[in-house]
């Protein structure tokens, strides 16, 4: 019996805006004198990614965030003594939750769980402030617990943060469900704690390594509480 689910916040709950796409990144760049090609943010976030694939054992530190920004920027043309500078205050501004939207089926699936009783937690790899978070969206009276890693120390997949809110959520493991959009750091990372774990894939190509993991892939949050 399910009692609580955790989801991940970014790519899962909401998703970001205008500001953290090609063009916002040729403004960001632009106060600093910096001159990038927006066309190639797409290929410049895919060369980047690995840059997040760090250990499991790995803290947090914005540091990694700042190096997957400025790999961004000399990806899209970028270069400079203000990259650095740049990178940083794309970092800073990731936080704001008014840079993002949610997905539209989020708000009736949560108070679905919500009224059924389930036990809603946020687990993030952010340094956004999930107080502030359910205040923007306004999400009051629906979340139970949240943990971000910033807050936490270390990072998903890390065991500890799963943990670390599976108590503050007063749920067992094996009653509780993740649901996030990344293989590695939201259902590897469930699934190694003894969690049961959904993918959110909302794009049109195949996710890789789904099914040899046997999770149940969605593309709508909307085909979640069925699977519960």
């Amino acid at each position: 019996m399910t009692k609580a689910v955790l989801f991940d916040v970014d790519f899962t709950l909401i998703y970001p805006g205008p500001m953290f796409h090609g063009e916002g990144y040729q403004a960001f760049c632009a106060r600093y004198g910096i001159e990038v090609d927006p066309s190639k943010f797409t290929e410049a976030v895919a060369s980047a990614s690995p840059l997040l694939n760090n250990p499991e054992d790995t803290p947090y530190n914005a540091d990694i965030f700042i190096a997957y920004t400025n790999q961004i920027i000399r990806e899209m043309g970028g270069s400079g003594p203000n990259v650095d500078a740049c990178s940083r205050e794309i970092y800073d501004e990731w936080a704001a939750c008014h840079h993002f939207e949610m997905y539209d089926d989020v708000p009736a699936v949560l108070e679905t769980l919500a009224k059924s009783g389930i036990r809603i937690g946020l687990i993030s790899n952010t340094q956004r402030c999930l107080t502030s978070f359910q205040s923007h969206f306004e999400l009051e009276g629906l979340i139970a617990a949240t943990i971000s890693s910033f807050e936490h120390g270390y990072m998903k997949p890390h065991p500890s943060i799963f943990s670390a809110v599976l108590e503050r959520l007063g749920a067992r493991p094996d009653e509780t469900v993740m649901v996030g959009d990344s293989i590695r750091q939201d259902i590897e990372g469930a699934l190694r704690v003894g969690m049961r774990a959904v993918l959110v894939h909302r794009g049109d190509a195949p996710p890789p390594r789904a099914s040899e993991l046997g999770v149940p892939v969605i593309k709508s949050l909307s085909e979640l509480p069925p699977l519960l």
